[in-house]
């Protein structure tokens, strides 16, 4: 029997390459958005798919549309990756990002209980919850310490799917994913700012990129790898969470010096500091322990912070040709 994926957030950039990587396993994939009739899945046609993937419509918030979505789709996989997704946006828009992700979440844990069918669920959880774990690497066991509107909403949902797993009995989990990096990327996210940016700069464009504190320390993987994570998480037998990260942290200065590097560049003649890009509360050193990923799941990522970059930037020089 072919399985069915249900994929929220299916417009996303890991929800277009989970998407592929399931199409390429023999799923029937079927991505919701909240206006499937007006969406473009600009993503999903750039990776070839669009036509590989039914768009439905399903509104998270609205249990009734989850509900009716579920009985109608039949999933065999669920994976949730739906809602407001920027840290930085998470501060201006608080109750927003607060209830996209966490009711979001518990709509669909109640509708798959409500069902009372063998639904898989993965729930895509956020290396900011951890908050400042003082530069010790977080694992499955660290405390939650949110440090952001987004990160409390994470923390939430992660717990809602805990709750339910033990309570009900659901195979339902989280991926607890550090920083993860593609040409999918929106241009708001700093990497791409700072990639594209970089690239018009190596053209002539004479343009000076401002940015906030390069103190910050982050682990950056690759997200097409990530997503195999995410599938190999809901093949198990039972259901549990995971760290899913390189294993690797650097400078944000480290990355802006390595990008611009890679274009022969001296990344100091070509930045400002701009103290309006500094969040209220900043997480500065996120450092990750993927071991369990690896012993169980046999997950291992291959990029590392300098393949990324590599990456990114040969893919922002093609675009721009």
């Amino acid at each position: 029997m072919t399985k069915i994926a249900l994929i929220t957030g299916v417009s996303g950039p890991d929800g277009a390459y989970l998407a592929k990587l399931l199409i390429d396993k023999g799923y029937r994939v079927v991505g919701a958005s909240r206006d499937a009739q007006a969406a473009p899945f600009v993503n999903l046609g750039k990776l070839g798919i669009r036509d590989r993937v039914k768009a439905i419509s399903i509104s998270l918030n609205d249990f009734r549309s989850v509900l009716q979505a579920l009985v109608e789709v039949k999933p065999d996989e669920i994976y949730n990756l739906a809602a407001q997704s920027s840290v930085g946006l998470s501060f201006d828009q608080p109750v927003e990002t607060m209830e996209s992700i966490s009711i979001g979440t518990l709509n669909l844990l109640e509708a798959i209980r409500f069902i009372g069918r063998p639904v898989k669920l993965y729930n895509a959880g956020s290396s900011e919850c951890f908050g400042d774990t003082g530069g010790v690497a977080a694992d499955e066991a660290t405390p939650f310490r949110p440090r952001s509107p987004y990160a409390v909403a994470k923390s939430a949902a992660f717990w809602e799917v805990a709750n339910y797993r033990d309570a009900y009995d659901l195979f339902a989990c989280s991926g607890i994913l550090f920083n993860h990096e593609s040409p999918l990327r929106p241009d708001r996210f700093v990497t791409k700012k700072i990639v594209n940016a970089a690239c018009r700069i190596a053209g002539g464009s004479g343009e000076r990129l401002s940015l906030g504190n390069l103190d910050i320390q982050r682990d950056w993987g690759w997200a097409p790898e990530y997503v195999e994570a995410m599938w190999l998480m809901l093949q198990r037998t039972h259901p549990e969470d995971f760290v899913i990260a390189t294993g690797e942290s650097n400078t944000l200065r480290d990355f802006v010096a390595l990008v611009f590097s890679s274009l022969g560049l001296n990344w100091q003649d070509h930045i400002d500091f701009d103290p309006g890009l500094v969040r209220p509360s900043e997480l500065m050193v996120s450092r990750a322990d993927p071991g369990k990923a690896a012993r169980e799941l046999g997950w291992r990522a291959q990029y590392r912070m300098k393949e990324v970059v590599g990456l990114l930037v040969e893919n922002s020089r093609q675009a721009s040709n």
